[in-house]
């Protein structure tokens, strides 16, 4: 799912109890290679959401979600950001991430 203005960002955040977002560019290759081994990976917790923002479509999120990198990853449960991955993201620590703090909320 892309999300596309920043008033669809914070209700995506808001209507779901853990979201992720993923801000990537779309001169960025790393982004776009690394987000379907993301996709693949959310696609192991059934009650996460997963939302791509294209940095192009959206400025302003840069500024209002701190995103000086491509790709950044945000974790968010209940609206709070609780976890955070920029630039060089490991599947692995990404899924052990993922783990621990699904397993607290479900």
């Amino acid at each position: 799912m892309k999300l596309t203005t920043l008033d669809s960002i914070k209700n995506f955040i808001k209507e779901n109890t853990m979201s992720i977002l993923y801000f990537s560019s779309n001169t960025c290759n790393v982004c776009h290679a690394l987000y379907p081994k993301i996709e693949e990976v959310v696609l192991k917790y059934p009650n996460i959401k997963l939302a791509e923002v294209e940095i192009t479509d959206v400025p302003e999120s840069a500024g209002e979600y701190s995103i000086f990198s491509f790709p950044t990853i945000l974790v968010f449960i209940d609206g709070k950001e609780i976890a955070r991955k920029s630039r060089i993201v490991s599947i692995d620590d990404f899924q052990a991430t993922i783990d621990k703090y699904y397993s607290l909320v479900f």
